[in-house]
């Protein structure tokens, strides 16, 4: 196979290999005019690793300007680790202190945006280096020096030596996701509309298969990464939020399809389906163009809006007759039909106004992306956010709050690091080896969310490192104290640095990494072969850090957590769902105190969501066997946004309550209230089955008798004077639709949650 060929196969973009060239070409130069031309060895070493930090470590996405302020931004960070690094230096406690503070700090920091996760190695690495090589005070010139010369040069590198492509692989997902959805949105309604599905199946058996692919794809992309693809940025924020709501949406899609009882066509909803297919249209070519105008979208949304608003006028004006045809007065509404005829009449309207929430929602999150990318200059520099966004500072608090939790897998891995970083400091300054910062490396190098995964590790880095010093070993004997040789051996083993992590594996990596500063050191200080013995050495005190922390802070990793992640998730779910039905039924029963808006419960059950998410992604990224199957922990996450998203969808259905049918309602709340009560406590008993590791209870049965006094109530209490159904009514019905596909998702969550815990028990 062509050598770019199969590095295609293994670096698809080629990222690693660009990162890798722009760091062989930058760094051995910083290096040759500190070292060389102005003779400073304290300014090659802080240029050299600055250049590696800063070029080799990272890899921003986004538009060339927002790559060029992520690095300046890593620079002026680094320099201010680097100043405060070398003030700690001469103190071992202080040392040792400083590594753990600043270690948890730039851990922890990087669940508030993934430009700050990816930046955290080079950041770490800009507080390893100074404050493991101990010095005085008036070495800090020389030091931010170095580091500055870096940064210039790193600036210019990403600017001008091959730069990469706007990469928004996320964003163009959801513009393909939203185009496939309205593709099968309008294939479903011309099939319903003109009544000839049979020939137009396979159009929408393709346009079915196409949606379902796009939505894989977007999820795929999702969670690509160790960590959530979104920073701070306005639009990275609005952009995230739509993988669930794309993916709920084409969940009522496909519930739409399987409808479990068949009815009549209602053109009102294939209506509000056309207008849907519309939005996402429009939705999908603004995120497409960036920062467009958002005037189609908006008229395609007040369609939308029309729509559903016709629909809920005909649910509310046709049912009666629909249920007795031709007749007249009150038998001829509410009181003459039966709970199946007038469940299933309302179901497709149902599903229309369900459908016309999931894609709303879709649209104003559109609407404020491109509102973000329009901002001017001034405005992005004044902080002003789109009218129903949190500014910067309010979105990083509330994502460093969520994981101040005892179950966050994230604060796990920061405790983990800092402690396993200080320790590190505190032992090699101990044990007097040469070159500290070599045992710090070694420990941040291997250092895993698990203790299994942590010795997987160990016995990689040491074959890699064991493996560079024997190449590098046996380069100097070959080359001896010829630094021509050495200086032209350098950028080809940089370039292996780089490449061999992505392409061939961790050991190769550490390889690369260890025969990189054999060369470099003997550039700087000849010293032969001992250099690469000492950094063998350095490296195996520094896994056994590693393997020592992972033993003693939570040692079974993200997997024991995903348990309890999935249990706050759900209960938390549940509980907002039941708050919503009851501000809903409070509104309702206007004979009662209204409850309460569940701002409080929304918020937590986001937050459970988010931790969740980094659990999940945690799991992921550790290497071994996986207790949990990774179809099933999906099955298991993609219930928690479906609950989620339900809560919302209730909140919307009485949004638009105008106080029909006035007077108290109090056998409706009742009966709602009781619903609630009763999916909340299945999900509050599966989130328990999940931490206990015991068989889940079977789904809720359909209750025909609910169903029927659910419609008793709404007779008595929300029929108009002639017995007609009143939009309030309606409105009702729908609220105990929604908490009836709460109960439906149950069996789709029961399975998974059986096999997981089938799984745990095997290996236990």
């Amino acid at each position: 196979m062509h050598p770019l060929r199969w590095l295609r196969r293994r670096d698809s973009d080629l990222a690693a290999l660009r990162r890798a060239a722009r760091t062989a070409i930058v760094m051995p130069a910083m290096f040759a005019v500190a070292e060389e031309l102005i003779g400073n060895p304290t300014l090659a070493t802080f240029a050299a690793f600055g250049s590696f930090a800063m070029l080799l470590l990272v890899d921003f996405g986004g538009s060339l300007r927002e790559r060029l302020l992520a690095e300046a931004a890593l620079a002026l960070a680094g320099a201010l680790l680097i100043c405060l690094a070398t003030l700690a230096s001469r103190s071992l406690w202080l040392a040792a202190a400083g590594m753990a503070v600043v270690g948890f700090a730039v851990i922890f920091v990087g669940v508030v945006s993934s430009v700050l996760a990816e930046a955290t190695t080079a950041l770490l690495l800009a507080f390893i280096l100074p404050v493991s090589l101990a010095a005085p005070p008036s070495s800090l010139p020389d030091r931010v020096a170095g580091w500055g010369m870096a940064a210039a040069a790193a600036l210019a590198a990403v600017a001008l030596l091959w730069p990469a492509t706007r990469r928004d692989a996320l964003r163009a997902a959801a513009a393909a996701a939203c185009s496939a959805l309205a593709l099968r949105l309008r294939a479903e309604a011309a099939a319903t509309v003109s009544g000839e599905e049979e020939v137009l199946a396979r159009e929408r058996d393709e346009a079915v298969v196409r949606a379902n692919g796009a939505i894989a794809a977007l999820h795929r992309e999702f969670l690509a990464t160790s960590y959530r693809p979104t920073s701070l940025s306005t639009s990275a924020r609005t952009v995230v939020r739509l993988v669930d709501e794309l993916g709920w949406l084409n969940g009522i899609v496909t519930g739409s399809e399987r409808a479990h009882e068949p009815s009549p066509v209602d053109r009102s909803a294939c209506a509000v389906n056309t207008a849907a297919a519309g939005v996402l249209e429009r939705g999908a070519e603004l995120l497409e163009a960036r920062g467009g105008r958002c005037e189609d979208l908006h008229a395609a949304l007040a369609e939308l809006t029309v729509a559903l608003r016709s629909l809920d006028e005909s649910a509310t004006a046709r049912l009666p007759v629909a249920q007795a045809a031709g007749g007249t007065g009150p038998d001829a509404g509410l009181a003459g039909a039966g709970a199946g005829e007038l469940i299933t009449a309302l179901d497709p309207s149902f599903r229309a106004q369900e459908l016309g929430f999931a894609v709303s929602s879709i649209a104003r999150n559109i609407d404020l992306t491109a509102a973000a990318e329009r901002r001017s200059w001034r405005e992005r520099l004044l902080g002003r956010q789109p009218e129903g966004l949190a500014g910067t500072f309010s979105a990083a608090q509330e994502r460093a709050s969520t994981h101040v939790d005892r179950n966050s897998v994230w604060l796990h891995n920061s405790v983990r690091g800092a402690v396993g970083l200080g320790l590190a400091v505190l032992i090699s300054n101990r044990t007097g080896v040469q070159h500290s910062f070599w045992v710090v490396l070694g420990t941040l190098s291997v250092l895993r969310s698990n203790a299994l995964s942590t010795g997987q590790t160990v016995v990689r880095g040491l074959l890699g490192t064991v493996t560079g010093f024997i190449i590098g070993a046996a380069a100097l004997a070959a080359i001896g104290t010829n630094t021509t040789l050495l200086w032209l051996l350098l950028p080809p083993a940089i370039l292996l640095a780089g490449v061999a992590p992505a392409a061939i594996s961790f050991a190769a990596g550490q390889a690369g990494f260890t025969l990189t500063l054999v060369i470099l050191f003997n550039i700087i200080q000849p010293a032969g072969w001992r250099v690469g013995l000492l950094r063998v050495e350095d490296i195996a005190l520094g896994c056994a850090v590693s393997l020592l922390v992972g033993l003693l802070f939570w040692p079974r990793g993200a997997g024991a957590a995903l348990r309890g992640a999935l249990a706050d998730a759900y209960a938390a779910s549940a509980g907002y769902l039941a708050s919503a039905v009851a501000f809903g039924v409070g509104l309702c029963d206007t004979g009662a105190a209204s409850a309460a808006a569940p701002t409080a419960s929304a918020i937590r059950a986001a937050a459970a969501s988010r931790r969740l998410d980094d659990t999940f992604r945690s799991y992921l990224a550790e290497r071994g066997a996986k207790s949990l199957a990774l179809a099933e922990v999906t099955g298991l996450l993609n219930g928690v946004g479906g609950l989620r998203l339900t809560a919302d969808a209730v909140l919307d259905v009485w949004g638009g309550d105008d106080g029909s049918a006035a007077g108290a309602r109090a056998a409706v709340r009742q009966e709602l209230t009781r619903r609630s009560e009763l999916v909340q406590a299945w999900y509050e008993d599966l989130a328990a089955s999940l931490l206990d590791q015991r068989e889940p209870r079977p789904p809720l049965e359909r209750d025909d008798a609910s169903d029927q006094r659910l419609l008793d109530a709404v007779r008595n209490d929300l029929s108009a004077v002639d017995g007609r159904a009143t939009a309030t009514a309606v409105r009702t019905i729908w609220t105990g639709d929604h908490l009836d596909a709460a109960r439906r998702l149950q069996a789709a969550i029961v399975g998974p949650a059986r096999a997981a815990g089938e799984a745990t028990a095997r290996l236990r």
